[in-house]
């Protein structure tokens, strides 16, 4: 291996040097002096983040199980960002809570599995990668030691998790008697539609969709991210989804790519069921993240609408709104985050008034709500209209129409929470909250996103051009 070689591993390379720092800082309580502390850790992980616009070539390492490409760079770094800006979200909850450079280590922990999941060019490796960013969550979401809910998140992931594990591995395991091989290059010269290959590649996109929150493998979602801490269901929301459906679409697009026909009609029952029963559900929610929580389910159905057209403009389009999903929903959670540190609350209640008392947060609130409702001018509004455009383009009308009727029907979700901040009365309004200069920032940076990504046609341009069809 030479020195390229090695920089196709710079991602994690850096992230495990992170981890190893933070190791050595646990021995010398390195964040006793909290403020520096976490302001270092931000800075290494914005360093991170810039390192990915360092031109890299494509190659591939060990005997091909390992490869990258300009799509994966943009993924990881995608990711990256997302990774930074909750770290910024979280400085407020981070200053009163022990164990901080566990909790960084465990995240990095779970972003270094993703990374390997995304570069895998073999089954086995994709589903190492798979576990090793799964069981660091089941801990950050227990992060919470005196915290009954937090106790029972985390029992809850791992057991969904190791449920969902046990039928990707049962599909691995029958695609392995089918083919003989797992490296992606065999599946596809040797992938054809008997019986046995359908059964398997049930399994494994069963296990996709627990990971993904799809409907009707959504059971965990709403109680681990109530229980877990808000910056815990900010990464599960964000970082983890995004970075299975970056891998969903491969998978589906490259491997099972030939069995198109036959997944084409499953995806979009399982879209139209995901955008219905996750808008249904949100309805009748009082906790704000219990209601954020079937929101992400809902996305994830007009996630699945876009995949569903099969085609270069479906893969642009889905990757194009996973970052604008993840800046509207880092600021959700962020504004969330800094209520719940205030006053210790998560129901709705507790953001009567909220505009009077707080403008800055409710308006940023309000903002990354209407991407999330697909508002126009918002980001939100061109991700779905190119993601509803991938879905008529391979003659989904029926689906697409089914899109349309949900994305009304959450307007009613997310502009109810708009209604409770800005016109609800209330006798005890939410006290000015302390500034947070971290907080801010990264609001700013999510909100300023939101607005011009939309009109940046650079951005889409940049994603389509990386993307390939069927």
């Amino acid at each position: 291996m030479n020195f390229n070689d090695y920089l196709l591993l710079r991602f994690e390379w850096i992230i495990a040097l992170i981890i190893l720092i933070l190791l050595f800082a646990k021995l010398t309580d390195a964040d006793s002096k909290v403020k520096t502390f976490l302001g270092f850790m931000n800075v290494l992980l914005a360093l991170n983040f810039f390192t990915g616009f360092y031109p890299m070539h494509e190659g591939s390492l060990f005997i091909g199980f390992f490869k990258t490409s300009k799509l994966v760079v943009l993924e990881k770094n995608i990711l990256n960002l997302g990774l930074l800006l909750i770290s910024m979200t979280s400085y407020q909850w981070l200053l009163h809570t022990r164990n901080r450079i566990e909790f960084y280590i465990l995240i990095l922990s779970s972003i270094l599995g993703i990374f390997t999941m995304l570069s895998a060019s073999h089954i086995l490796v994709l589903y190492l990668g798979l576990e090793m960013s799964t069981i660091p969550l089941a801990a950050l979401a227990n992060f919470n030691l005196s915290s009954k809910s937090s106790s029972e998140a985390g029992i809850k992931l791992i057991l969904s998790s190791a449920f969902s594990t046990g039928m990707m591995l049962f599909g691995i395991s029958l695609l392995y008697g089918a083919i003989g091989n797992l490296s992606f290059e065999s599946i596809i010269d040797h992938l054809h539609p008997d019986p046995l290959t359908l059964l398997a590649f049930a399994f494994i996109i069963s296990g996709f969709a627990f990971k993904m929150s799809v409907v009707p493998f959504h059971l965990w979602t709403a109680d681990v991210y109530e229980g877990s801490p808000v910056p815990v269901t900010n990464y599960l929301s964000v970082i983890s989804k995004g970075s299975v459906i970056f891998v969903f679409i491969s998978v589906l697009y490259t491997i099972f790519g030939s069995l198109k026909e036959a997944w084409l009609l499953s995806i979009s029952i399982l879209a139209m069921l995901s955008m219905t029963m996750g808008n249904l559900f949100a309805i009748r929610q009082e906790n704000i993240k219990r209601l954020l929580a079937f929101s992400s389910i809902t996305q994830v159905g007009f996630v699945l609408v876009g995949i569903a057209g099969a085609s270069k403009t479906g893969m642009s389009s889905a990757i194009y709104f996973v970052i604008i999903y993840m800046l509207s929903n880092i600021a959700s959670f962020g504004v969330v985050g800094a209520i719940a540190d205030a006053t210790g609350k998560e129901t709705l209640t507790t953001y009567r008034g909220l505009y009077k008392s707080n403008p800055f947060h409710a308006l940023f609130f309000a903002i990354s709500l209407f991407s999330l409702a697909g508002i126009p001018p918002t980001a939100g509004f061109f991700g779905k209209l190119f993601l509803f455009t991938s879905g008529i383009g391979n003659g989904m009308y029926i689906l697409v129409a089914v899109a349309a009727v949900n994305l009304v029907l959450s307007l009613y979700n997310y502009l109810r929470v708009v209604k409770i901040m800005f016109i609800d009365e209330t006798d005890e309004p939410l006290a000015l909250m302390d500034k947070n200069l971290m907080l801010k920032i990264a609001l700013i940076i999510c909100v300023a996103g939101i607005l011009l990504i939309g009109f940046i046609g650079l951005i889409y341009m940049y994603i389509d051009r990386l993307s390939f069809g069927m």
